[in-house]
């Protein structure tokens, strides 16, 4: 993303809104991580990027997001609240709008397996 001002030019790059959304996603209640979205791309990304992949696509901003959440929570709830967080949190910091934000979920983790024993 670029702009240019009469003081000169501003660019934001994907990888500065993924680090950006992925402290968002970490903040909600209900995501315990942030999952790699396949070998070949762990292997070639920077590890603070993992599992957040952001496009720039007719000017739009789209930002995919791939989770694991705590087993027993409501997946539909969380992770329409991980889109709403990430959207927010994304254009307060930006300044500009994000089209979509789309929520991937690759597993669910047991935090406490006594709990689930009973």
């Amino acid at each position: 993303m670029t702009e240019e001002t009469r003081l000169g030019r501003i660019e934001i790059s994907p990888a500065a809104v993924a680090t950006i959304a992925g402290q968002a996603v970490l903040e909600c209640y209900g995501v315990v991580g942030i999952s790699s979205r396949g070998l070949a791309e762990v292997l070639h990304c920077d590890r603070r990027h993992q599992g957040v992949k952001v496009r720039l696509q007719d000017g739009a901003i789209i930002i995919d997001i791939y989770v694991i959440m705590e087993y027993g929570v409501r997946i539909m709830t969380v992770a329409r609240n991980v889109m709403e967080r990430v959207k927010f949190t994304v254009e307060k910091a930006l300044g500009v709008s994000v089209e979509q934000v789309n929520v991937h979920v690759q597993g669910l983790r047991v935090s406490n397996a006594d709990e689930w024993a009973n």
